[in-house]
């Protein structure tokens, strides 16, 4: 049976994936140790992020190939990232903080970079739109699944585990994986470089977003 195009890109971060797994924030969220002002930064640093998110993901639609994969990029960036959003208002509630208050909040500098990088990434092709918005969707479930197995003695960290290591959340990384197969075999040589490029600089974004938080990042000057 032939390898799915999407293992082959899933090699190029493993990695990556193994060293957000070591990182002291995920390990916090499974064991309970993780520092709540650290998570309160990180849940307001991820909603500031999510805006610019969905731009890159309705970006990514207007580039796809054909109606189906461009109805299911925009239906994420309209409603998937929905799941996301309320969960970070359970979490706004639970540490007492507005709506007007993360609007308010500046986007830390590895926050700000990151989402440069794909706002920039999703004005190319599609293939490099896909490898540029991919880590996002498919670390977080690959990180949920493997903390779920766990769970978490905090209820707060729970919540996050069972967000993204839940079926929901999974049926709409595999709805993605699903459009990745399927351009995979026609991409060429150049095309295929840039996905991959886009992959592995995004998926580093995605450690760096982890210690971003655990650092509480904030601008130097």
């Amino acid at each position: 049976m032939a390898e799915r195009f999407s293992q082959r890109l899933w090699d190029r971060i493993a990695d990556l994936y193994a060293a957000i797994l070591r990182h002291p924030f995920v390990q916090g969220l499974v064991d309970g140790s993780l520092d709540r002002d650290v998570f309160r930064f990180y849940v307001i640093q991820d909603a500031l992020y999510l805006t610019d998110y969905a731009r890159a993901l309705a970006r990514c639609g207007a580039r796809a190939p054909d109606a189906p994969a461009v109805r299911l990029f925009c239906e994420h960036a309209a409603e998937a990232i929905a799941v996301e959003r309320r969960l970070h208002e359970s979490y706004f509630a639970d540490f007492g903080i507005t709506e007007q208050q993360v609007a308010a909040t500046e986007p830390a500098p590895t926050n700000l970079a990151y989402t440069s990088f794909l706002l920039a990434a999703t004005a190319g092709s599609f293939a490099e739109a896909l490898g540029a918005v991919l880590p996002c969707y498919w670390i977080y479930r690959e990180v949920g699944r493997h903390l779920s197995e766990a769970g978490s003695p905090d209820p707060m960290y729970g919540r996050w585990i069972e967000t993204y290591g839940g079926d929901d959340y999974g049926a709409v990384v595999e709805a993605v994986l699903r459009v990745t197969d399927s351009v995979g075999p026609g991409l060429g040589r150049n095309e295929l470089g840039r996905l991959e490029s886009n992959l592995r600089i995004t998926a580093r974004y995605e450690w760096m977003f982890w210690d971003m938080a655990y650092r509480l990042e904030s601008w130097p000057v």
